[in-house]
């Protein structure tokens, strides 16, 4: 097992049973005890969990945002697909505004060089769309990055998209149902997201298909404001269904 599997193998088995020893962990990964003992240093620095005597215990309450530095990491194959189907539906002259998240930090990769004006909402993107090549355009919106995230929220993004109109607004999912529409973790996050949506002339929604059976308390929109959802074949399928019978075009990688 790579250093990066058991990472996240062992913020998983964290997060999912609250606190655990490291001799536990050791028997999980199949790793020695000083090696795990490393590795909860190393997530512990990254506020993954929390080091305690003899193991580590969870920083979440269920239903909480596990955080970026950990998101990140997880799914990259998925993601890259996913942002690739994204990247397709947009046509060269374009604008686009790009919401955070990982997700569409992908997306970001996949149209670094395309012939389009993209404002990302994320400090991530932003540093990613700066060193394109000449034929990519980028606006940068004000705002607060959020701690650990870089997502930019506050009255200056808020201002920064009402004061444009986009061709597409890609948007990322902390949560989607047919029922509960799209949904967040933040309430900051949920305000950029809807503006976003109100800034645009066609949506389409980028997440991973487990996403699609997790409800976030921050409502954001209804489904039926989402012209196009890119996920992937792991989504439910009644959740596809019931969101394609909504009239959203679902795609599947």
């Amino acid at each position: 097992m790579g250093n990066a599997d058991r990472l996240r193998q062992i913020a998983d088995a964290v997060r999912e049973a609250g606190s655990l020893s490291v001799g536990e962990l050791a028997g999980l990964t199949g790793a020695s005890e000083m090696t795990v003992r490393r590795d909860l240093e190393a997530l512990a620095a990254q506020g993954v969990l929390e080091r305690v005597r003899g193991g580590a215990r969870s920083l979440l309450l269920r239903g909480e945002e596990p955080p970026f530095s950990l998101r990140v990491r997880e799914g990259v194959e998925v993601k890259e697909r996913i942002a690739a189907s994204v990247a397709s539906l947009i046509a060269d002259g374009e604008t686009v505004v790009l919401d955070s998240g990982t997700t569409c930090l992908a997306v970001a990769r996949e149209l670094r060089g395309r012939r389009v004006t993209v404002m990302p909402l994320s400090l991530q993107s932003v540093h990613i769309l700066a060193e394109s090549p000449g034929s990519t355009t980028l606006l940068v919106p004000g705002g607060r990055p959020r701690p650990g995230e870089g997502a930019l929220t506050g009255p200056l993004a808020l201002s920064s998209l009402t004061a444009l109109r986009f061709d597409t607004a890609v948007i990322g999912c902390c949560g989607l149902t047919a029922g509960q529409g799209l949904t967040a973790y933040d309430l900051d996050d949920a305000a950029v997201k809807q503006a976003a949506i109100n800034s645009a002339g066609r949506v389409v929604a980028a997440t991973e298909g487990g996403k699609l059976s997790r409800t976030a308390h921050a409502f954001v929109a209804p489904v039926t404001a989402l012209h196009t959802l890119v996920t992937d074949a792991s989504a439910p399928r009644d959740e596809i269904e019931a969101i394609r019978a909504a009239g959203t075009d679902v795609m599947t990688v």
